[in-house]
């Protein structure tokens, strides 16, 4: 090997050293700091999921709002469980927790039939099929080699990039969808987060992603591009979600619970890419032992969520790409963030002027995130020995991934169960790796 070679290697390492490993502590202003970073990565799909429940059970709006705060109370709950650990539950993995759009079918089912409390009672019920398919985990590892997990991990990644468009036009059913504003105001956070990641020193460069919204939302204020009214209405302090199960009860249902199976078997396989996808960004390989007891945390976070009326609770991938790009994979970072998340679910205002931040200032930040996140994976695949093989199973896997996220409609004839077992495109590439990498054999 040339020393020209050596030192690009040399660079390359210290190029992709963490700023924080996995079981540092930064000081607690930082790590508020790099906690509520990952909270605005992950808001609009926690808040997303309650409000399109509610509003097509067509529940009122105080209804809605404790459906939302009880949303964002438990996803700290569980964030908390899966990053510190209690006992053998939990990764111990700097992984955010919310309540998955998987979940929305079924719980639109269930509710039209049964109400509030048959959705509180199928989360609860449903969430003993996670805590058992968690204690199967070590065996079903020989099914994930470096070919399926770096094709999952280049997945979750691109199945995102739709989403972030969405959010750069001005958000789906905006009026002002794709108008030059949007796309200008993305463009100047995507490039403020671009250059102070890339030649910011200390705080500047590990907060890239939260300064570039701040400053992306002081430009949509200037624009008028910021509504104040919900931070307005909401109210400072109340009890996430408990009156709502006072008032609607907890329903325990056979009927109620089947629509939820296949939907928590759909967020088992995804929380394990995702646990694994957190480990790589983290530079630490997920054992079948974290695997297993990451599983876990989904199953009694949901189980936790079902007596707040909040929704099941699963890993979120969209803060996946903060780890590589911040440099920053403390867990104790994300345990802060658990912490904060409990407060605004507490504190309703407070989770009303997060909530207020523009579509455009989101997807600005989400195409660097979630594009880090699509690269790591590229970068694990680097790795495969590209045989006619592993590039069937990758090149299939990928296709139909993507195929799933851009054209849904696919499957609008399939039945229900085979709608929501493929809904994701993350679910669909996943299960197609598997299934490839077991039908194919290795060649000689």
């Amino acid at each position: 090997m040339s020393k020209i070679d050596s030192s690009q290697m040399i660079k390359e390492e210290e190029s992709c050293e963490l700023l924080y490993q996995i079981h540092d502590k930064p000081k607690l202003q930082l790590s508020i700091l790099l906690g509520f970073q990952h909270i605005v990565a992950a808001f609009g799909g926690i808040v997303a999921v309650p409000l399109v429940v509610s509003s097509s059970l067509g529940l009122d709006i105080q209804s809605s709002a404790m459906m939302v705060s009880a949303a964002i109370f438990v996803a700290g709950i569980a964030t908390i469980i899966q990053a510190r650990g209690v006992g053998k539950v939990g990764s111990r993995l700097p992984c955010i927790m919310g309540t998955d759009f998987t979940f929305v079918g079924p719980s639109i089912a269930v509710g039209s039939t049964l109400g509030l409390g048959g959705i509180f009672g199928a989360t609860i019920l449903g969430s003993f099929i996670e805590m058992i398919l968690s204690r199967f985990i070590k065996p079903l590892m020989k099914f994930f080699p470096p070919v399926v997990t770096g094709t999952v991990v280049t997945l979750i990644g691109l199945t995102l990039i739709p989403v972030t468009m969405d959010w750069c036009a001005g958000g789906v059913g905006s009026p002002t969808y794709g108008n030059i504003t949007n796309i200008s105001v993305s463009l100047v956070v995507m490039i403020i987060v671009v250059l102070l990641n890339r030649y910011g020193r200390g705080i500047f460069s590990s907060a890239s992603i939260l300064i570039g919204m701040f400053l992306g939302y002081l430009i949509c204020i200037a624009l008028g591009l910021v509504d104040f009214t919900p931070i307005k209405e909401a109210s400072f302090i109340g009890l996430p979600g408990i009156p709502l199960v006072l008032e609607h009860g907890i329903k325990f249902s056979l009927a109620g619970v089947i629509p939820f199976i296949i939907a928590y078997l759909v967020t088992t396989i995804e929380t394990v890419g995702c646990l694994i996808a957190v480990g790589e960004a983290s530079q630490k390989t997920a054992t079948s032992e974290d695997l297993s007891r990451g599983v876990l945390a989904d199953g009694v976070g949901s189980f936790i969520a079902g007596f707040f009326g909040a929704g099941p609770n699963t890993s979120f991938s969209q803060n996946v790409g903060l780890i590589p790009m911040t440099r920053v994979a403390s867990r104790h970072v994300v345990v802060i963030a658990g912490v904060i998340m409990m407060l605004l679910g507490i504190f309703p205002k407070l989770g009303a002027i997060v909530a207020s931040i523009p579509s455009p200032v989101l997807g600005g930040a989400g195409i660097v995130m979630f594009g880090v996140v699509a690269a790591s994976g590229m970068k694990t695949l680097s790795r495969v020995n590209m045989t006619n093989r592993n590039l069937l199973i990758i090149a299939v896997s990928i296709a139909l991934g993507l195929g799933i996220t851009t054209r849904p409609d696919l499957l609008s004839n399939l039945p229900n169960s085979l709608q929501m077992l493929f809904a994701s495109g993350i679910s669909t590439g996943t299960i197609a790796a598997l299934v490839l990498n077991i039908v194919l054999k290795e060649e000689k």
